[in-house]
């Protein structure tokens, strides 16, 4: 007999891919935990579950050698089983199974009660809220809907997630007040897609409505808004923004794309003409805001000339923070049917060329922050410095503010006021003003 079965399972979570995945692996091993299961996230155990990404090829790639990295440690025998769920799963279980039959069992991401009774525990429907969150104890993750009912035809989202389905403003109340009492101080709230909250539940789009609900919530000092869709976004949100200190000058709203052929090929519902005057209105509504986007590159049909508009547009419209992807030919999206006719090469230096841009607009903006006081997070210490935010930075994704350890000592989780001494492009240097 194997010593290794004489252990007690430990059951090792590994996620990939992004917020929403995180957000999935905290509830299901909150559900684990309930159940009186050991289980740790991607540390040792003798149980992988792997929670995958199938977003765009490097995603569904990244997956793919997780899967396989930790097969080849389940012939080893350094691991016993290996379950996989999450997006990769959902949209490809088929070709899974075949490819790489040695996974104990392949579950999609509306599946989580038959993986939890794989692992031997039970779905409890009472733990609204209850999760084990893997970010620092300051910040969390809130999954306000899930799924998406947008048409765009580049992306696979519906294909994996299905379609919108908002979580009632009372459940994610409950789960707000479960994190502060945790002492997580700023919520980021994440869907595919904000804009659309509350259409299925409510008849309306109640974002703002749950905005005011959660700045009652004690503890909590900021909420920042993720994945804003720009057709029919909310423009009540923006008062609530104006008017609550707790709710972040922040938004993320992916626009893609600014040529009008590029929008409607892409079927965003929208054009540069309403874009440009939905942007003007979040300036004018609330000047100290902070936009976050993302754009595509390289989309079939991308001319030059569509490059050299949405170069200019990038130009003209100085977001604060901004991302550039190059496109991927998705089967089952709309798009597959068209031509991936732009040349990898050709995706890359584009996609350069806007980062390129956004490194010089960004360098110029934290110019601006010199000599300015904030209000900054410490999220973690590494080497020299503490690290912490702002209000317009987002975890992971956006600009950090560095401050000297050997001169002052911080908590983490703490909120301070720094004074910004020196900026580069992406990195503010700060000290905290006594």
């Amino acid at each position: 007999m194997r010593t290794k079965s004489l252990k007690k399972n430990k059951i090792n979570v590994v996620t990939l891919g992004c917020s929403k995945n995180v957000y999935d692996s905290e509830v299901l091993m909150g559900q684990l935990k309930a159940s009186g299961k050991d289980v740790v996230h991607e540390e040792e155990g003798n149980i992988v579950v792997i929670n995958t990404c199938g977003f765009i090829n490097n995603a569904k790639e990244e997956s793919v050698n997780t899967i396989l990295e930790y097969v080849q440690k389940k012939q080893d025998g350094d691991v016993d089983k290996v379950f996989v769920t999450g997006c990769l799963s959902e949209r490809y279980k088929p070709d899974l199974v075949k490819e790489i039959p040695n996974v104990d069992e392949y579950f999609g991401t509306t599946e989580l009660p038959g993986l939890l009774k794989a692992l031997g525990a039970d779905y409890k429907h009472e733990l609204i809220g209850e999760r084990l969150t893997t970010t620092p104890k300051n910040y969390a993750y809130l999954k306000i809907a899930e799924g998406c009912d947008r048409p765009c035809s580049f992306c696979a989202i519906p294909i994996m997630r299905g379609k919108h389905r908002s979580t009632p403003i009372e459940e994610i109340v409950i789960e707000a007040e479960k994190l502060a009492a945790k002492g997580v101080k700023e919520l980021v709230l994440i869907a595919q897609d904000l804009t659309y909250y509350g259409l299925d539940l409510y008849k309306k789009r109640n974002l703002a409505e749950l905005l005011e609900a959660l700045v009652k919530v004690d503890g909590v000092e900021w909420i920042r808004l993720h994945y804003a869709f720009p057709t029919g976004f909310p423009l009540d949100v923006l008062d609530v923004m104006n008017r609550e200190p707790k709710v972040c000058n922040y938004l993320d709203i992916p626009l893609q794309h600014i040529s009008d052929s590029i929008l409607k090929s892409m079927r965003r519902g929208t054009t540069k003409e309403k874009t440009t005057k939905l942007l003007q209105e979040f300036r004018a509504k609330v000047p100290n805001m902070t936009i976050r986007t993302t754009l595509i590159v390289g989309y079939p049909g991308e001319t030059e000339e569509n490059f050299q508009e949405l170069k200019q547009w990038v130009t003209d419209m100085r977001f604060e923070r901004l991302g550039c992807f190059t496109y991927s030919h998705e089967e089952n999206t709309h798009a597959y049917n068209l031509e991936d006719d732009v040349p990898e090469d050709v995706k890359i230096d584009r996609a350069n060329q806007i980062m390129e841009i956004q490194s010089q607009i960004s360098w110029e903006l934290n110019q601006q922050k010199i000599g300015q006081e904030f209000k900054v997070v410490v999220d973690r210490k590494e080497g020299n410095y503490f690290v912490g935010r702002t209000e317009f930075d987002s975890p992971d994704v956006d600009n950090e503010v560095l401050i000297d350890a050997t001169k002052t000592y911080l908590k983490t989780g703490e909120y301070t006021t720094v004074k910004i001494i020196e900026a580069e492009d992406f990195d503010l240097y700060g000290e905290v003003v006594n």
